[in-house]
C-alpha cells in the first residue's frame, strides 16, 4: 500500500561535499598567485603608494578560495616575489619591494584574504528564506515551506557550513559588506602604520597619503568584489565545488 505522506527533497543540498587533492590546492594557489600577478600590473603610479586592483583581487580570493587557501596564496604570491620574480607592482620584485613603502600592505593581504574567506563561511551560514520542496509521493500536491534552519543544517554536514549555501537575502549581503570592509581596514592597518615609520610622516601623514586617496576606489572594489562573490559563490555551491 503506498503512503501519501509527504517527503522533503534537497536536490542539490544532499549533495556530497567534493574531495580536494593536494594537487587540486596547488592549483588553485597558482590560480591565486597569478590573479594577484594580474591584479599589481594593473597599476596607476601613485607615490609612495601606487594604486592597484590586489584589493580587488584579494577579496574575491578570500571570497572564493576560503580563508586558508586564500591566505596560502597570497603568502605564495609573497615569497616568490621576494624571491625575485616580477610579479609586484609595474613587474617589480625581489626583498626590496618587501622593505619598501608599500611592504605593510603587501603583508597586510594575507589576514585580508583569511578575514574576507571567515565572513563568507559566516554569510553562508546566515539564516534566510531557504526554500526546499515538498512533494506528496502520489505527485498530486507540491507544497514550498521556508525552513533556513533545515537548509542549514544539510549544508553543514561537512562540518564546515559551507557546502550549498548560499549567498542570497540581505542579511548574507550584510555579511559580505561587513567582511570587505574589515578587510580593507585590516590592509590599511598593517600598511599605514608601516608607511609611516618609512617615511617618518607619522600616522596621521601616513593615512594622508596611503589611506585616504584609496578609500573611494576600496569601496568600488568591495562592491565589484561582493557581486562577484554572490555569483560565483552560487554557482560554485550548486555544483558541489567550493573549497571552503
Amino acid at each position: 500500500m503506498r503512503s501519501n505522506a509527504p517527503i522533503t527533497r534537497v536536490g542539490a543540498l544532499a549533495r556530497p561535499a567534493p574531495t580536494f587533492t593536494a594537487v587540486h590546492k596547488i592549483v588553485l594557489a597558482i590560480a591565486g598567485i597569478g590573479i594577484l600577478t594580474a591584479s599589481a600590473y594593473v597599476s596607476v603610479p601613485f607615490f609612495p603608494v601606487p594604486l592597484t586592483m590586489q584589493t580587488l583581487a584579494v577579496l574575491l580570493l578570500g571570497g572564493l578560495l576560503g580563508p586558508t587557501m586564500a591566505a596560502s596564496s597570497v603568502a605564495g604570491y609573497l615569497a616568490i616575489g621576494a624571491m625575485g620574480a616580477p610579479v609586484f607592482h609595474n613587474g617589480l620584485g625581489g626583498l626590496a619591494v618587501l622593505a619598501g613603502p608599500t611592504a605593510g600592505y603587501l603583508v597586510g593581504f594575507i589576514p585580508a584574504a583569511a578575514v574576507m574567506g571567515l565572513a563568507v563561511r559566516r554569510a553562508r551560514r546566515t539564516p534566510g528564506r531557504a526554500e526546499s520542496d515538498v512533494v506528496d509521493r502520489s505527485g498530486s500536491a507540491v507544497v514550498s515551506c521556508a525552513d533556513s534552519a533545515v537548509v542549514s543544517r544539510a549544508n553543514s554536514a561537512d562540518g564546515s557550513g559551507l557546502g550549498a549555501g548560499r549567498l542570497d537575502g540581505w542579511r548574507a549581503l550584510a555579511v559580505l559588506a561587513v567582511g570587505a570592509v574589515v578587510s580593507s581596514a585590516v590592509i590599511y592597518a598593517v600598511g599605514v602604520p608601516w608607511l609611516a615609520v618609512f617615511t617618518g610622516k607619522g600616522l596621521l601623514g601616513a593615512a594622508q597619503i596611503g589611506a585616504v586617496p584609496f578609500l573611494l576606489g576600496d569601496a568600488l572594489k568591495a562592491a565589484v568584489a561582493i557581486g562577484a562573490i554572490r555569483i560565483g559563490g552560487n554557482f560554485l555551491a550548486r555544483r558541489g565545488l567550493l573549497l571552503h
